[in-house]
Parts: C-alpha cells; sequence; structure tokens
C-alpha cells in the first residue's frame, strides 16, 4: 500500500544550505567547549576567512538562526540550537556507526561530512538500529569486518 503524504518521514532540521548547517554546528561546538563562539574561532575552525564567516553569520543573523552582535560573539537562538543539535545527533551517530568497522578518524570525518547533510531520518534509524545491534552482538560485528576484508583484499 503507498504511504500517504501524511506516512512520510519529515526531513532532518536544516537551515536549509550546507554551509549555513557546518556554521550552526561549529557555533554550537564553541559555545560548549568554551561558553561562547566569537567569528575568529569559528574562521579558525573552519579554514576560513574571517571576512567571509562574518558575512555568513550576519546572514544567519538576518535568518534569526543567531544574535550577531559586532566585537561581542554569536549566540544561537532557539531555531538556530534546534537545528544544530539535529546536525550534531547526526554526525555523532554517522560517526559512531563507521568508528565500529576501525576506520581511521580522518577518513570518519571526511565521510561525515559528506553524509550528515544529506540523510534522510529514515536511513539514520537505520544506522542508528545497526549500530545498536552490531553493539550489542560483538560476533556480527566481528563476522562484518570479516567480510568486508574479503571485499577489500
Amino acid at each position: 500500500m503507498p504511504a500517504s503524504p501524511s506516512d512520510e518521514i519529515a526531513p532532518p532540521p536544516s537551515s536549509g544550505s550546507r554551509a549555513q548547517d557546518d556554521y550552526l554546528e561549529q557555533i554550537l561546538k564553541l559555545i560548549e567547549e568554551k561558553g561562547y563562539a566569537r567569528v575568529v574561532d569559528v574562521a579558525r575552525n573552519l579554514g576560513i576567512a574571517q571576512a567571509s564567516v562574518t558575512n555568513m553569520i550576519q546572514r544567519l543573523d538576518a535568518d534569526n538562526m543567531v544574535v550577531y552582535e559586532k566585537y561581542r560573539g554569536v549566540v544561537l537562538t532557539e531555531e538556530g540550537e534546534r537545528i544544530a543539535r539535529a546536525i550534531t545527533r547526526r554526525h555523532e551517530s554517522l560517526a559512531t556507526f563507521l568508528r565500529l568497522f576501525d576506520l581511521d578518524e580522518a577518513t570518519i570525518h571526511e565521510d561525515v561530512e559528506g553524509m550528515e547533510h544529506h540523510v534522510s531520518p529514515a536511513t539514520l534509524a537505520a544506522f542508528q538500529a545497526l549500530t545498536a545491534e552490531l553493539d550489542r552482538q560483538p560476533a556480527l560485528l566481528r563476522r562484518v569486518k570479516e567480510r568486508m576484508e574479503e571485499t577489500t583484499s
């Protein structure tokens, strides 16, 4: 039986832009680590020029995702924080799944950055369920890793 529109899974919370999502995620990370987020810190962590960061933060401010006061810093609005936390949860879920397979952190980081903005709620739920099962069943995880070795040999 085909799903009705009301049965569809809602898209993951997002600002609508991968770049904006990255900024929101980084601002949340800085606030959690340091208690505040400044343009200079966001620029350094993202490897982007301060002027570019200022421009994006001003757009986020105009979109009511952050409150920005020049020379003072950046604070997430309720909506900005909701989106940032959703992005962070997706990021952590995907990274946890990939770590099960002993991939190196650089590969995990690169892959998660590519996937986290595009994964649907249904696919994320599949990753989370599979992660939980593989955690509970070490023998199954071992067999999966062996299968991986066979296909990469």
